[in-house]
């Protein structure tokens, strides 16, 4: 997998897009304010399996999703593969650890299917105009965070993977095994033979 050295922007103008106006505004950025740093963003197509942060490397964008889907992923030394999160349609991917703390990413941010996306960066969040977003962000994000916590420590295997089909049927209708089994926290086999006593 290699990162994208070509972001060709794609044919129709994404940066003008509804859909990034919208979230951004329901995340209390004005419109004048997203107007000013429009030209700052990056409308570009990639492809499934096209890395867009590698494991180990400082991040400086977030990837508004315009369609397609993201994920985050770390990959360990002894071939393992630990899936962090899956990101779908108008959802805001980065990882707010790095963000916060300027560290080296310990995930690796990829593309699982081909992805047409607006590139927006990070040291953006740190303007005066766009705090209530920051604010708006890091709450929701505490919250996911404590959910997933509850996700993993109060649920079984089966438990889990119910949850995803009742309240995430986009990921079970669209992740594959491998995929859904890494971030359950099981081998692929196992969810097969789950899936099967359901």
């Amino acid at each position: 997998m290699m990162i994208n050295t070509n972001k060709n922007q794609p044919d129709n103008d994404l940066i003008h897009h509804e859909s990034l106006i919208h979230y951004l505004s329901t995340l209390g950025v004005s419109k004048d304010a997203i107007g000013q740093v429009q030209a700052q963003f990056r409308a570009m197509n990639v492809n499934a399996g096209e890395v867009l942060l590698l494991q180990g490397e400082k991040q400086k964008y977030a990837y508004f999703i315009v369609s397609g889907i993201l994920k985050a992923c770390h990959y360990g030394n002894s071939g393992s593969i630990l899936s962090k999160e899956f990101y779908f349609q108008h959802e805001l991917c980065f990882l707010y650890c790095s963000w916060l703390t300027q560290a080296p990413a310990k995930y690796q941010i990829e593309s699982i299917e081909d992805a047409l996306l607006i590139q927006i960066p990070l040291e953006q969040l740190s303007h005066a105009d766009w705090q209530l977003a920051k604010i708006a962000l890091l709450s929701q994000q505490l919250i996911y965070k404590e959910e997933k916590e509850a996700f993993f420590l109060l649920n079984t295997p089966e438990q889990r993977y119910l949850f995803l089909v009742e309240n995430r049927p986009l990921w079970v209708n669209t992740l594959n095994n491998i995929q859904l089994a890494s971030y359950i926290g099981i081998n692929p086999v196992s969810l097969s033979r789950l899936k099967s006593r359901i």
